[in-house]
């Protein structure tokens, strides 16, 4: 079985999670396959948008080590668990925050661990209502790893942030949706039709455009004023370089609906 379904359909690429038998928990393997993905989808103009969503009742349960590079035995030294981090966890949710493409999480069912929090570096998140969130590290005893620490108090504040991690109860699509955590709910049958909606729309839109701002909303809250006012400033001249940005006043000029190209 293919535990990582791909395809590119209409200037989208569809990144889907197939081990439906282990609620999706995320091999290493697996985790190896999707940050190629999406770096093929940075480097291909073919591709202009990016959904991740899975098969089954689970979006994704968490890691899986089994079968990873600390899984062949022998004694652990001090580094190996950091080391192990970075290289994994850290590396995949990086793999979405970096992706020069729109990135969407269609998430059709349980979003735990390292899963929640790959729903959360993407750039929209859709719901299935059955979906929820569960920040599982504390009923593990561990430290939320994935940038979760990074990511969650961003996102809803440091108060609501620890409530989920202290406690580790799950979260409903419709309370995270209240606390700005999904973009949307749907039922559950309407799921991948609005996330191809959705990603086929940013498919139509000037690409460059989308991935500069996607960088200058990134890094706006790691940064102050002035670097971000310069940030913005450099990244408006790179886009006024660009065919699509070229387009777009034209259109406007000439009162019609832009056409774009994604270069």
């Amino acid at each position: 079985m293919t535990e990582v379904l791909h395809a590119v359909e209409n200037g989208v690429s569809w990144i889907t999670l197939n081990r439906p038998e282990a609620m999706n928990a995320v091999t290493w393997d697996q985790r190896e396959r999707i940050v190629a993905l999406l770096a093929e989808a940075s480097a291909d103009p073919a591709v202009r948008a990016v959904v991740i969503t899975a098969t089954g009742r689970g979006f994704c349960a968490g890691a899986d080590l089994r079968g990873g590079p600390s899984a062949a035995g022998g004694e652990r030294v001090q580094g190996d668990v950091a080391r192990m981090i970075r290289r994994g966890a850290q590396r995949f949710v990086e793999a979405v925050l970096d992706c020069e493409k729109p990135v969407i999480a269609a998430v059709n069912g349980t979003a735990a661990g390292i899963g929640a929090h790959l729903a959360f570096a993407c750039d929209l998140v859709l719901a299935a209502e059955s979906a929820a969130f569960v920040e599982v590290f504390v009923r593990r005893g561990i430290v939320p790893d994935g940038g979760g620490a990074y990511l969650l108090p961003r996102l809803v504040g440091p108060q609501r942030a620890k409530e989920l991690m202290f406690f580790g109860d799950a979260l409903p699509a419709a309370d995270a949706a209240a606390l700005g955590l999904v973009n949307r709910v749907v039922p559950a049958e309407d799921l991948e039709k609005t996330a191809r909606a959705w990603a086929e729309r940013l498919a139509q839109g000037p690409t460059r455009a989308l991935a500069l701002t996607k960088q200058l909303v990134n890094a706006s809250l790691d940064t102050d004023r002035a670097t971000a006012f310069a940030a913005e400033a450099a990244a408006q001249e790179l886009c006024m370089t660009t065919r699509d940005a070229q387009e777009g006043v034209a259109a406007f000029v000439e009162r019609r609906t832009p056409s774009y190209e994604g270069r």
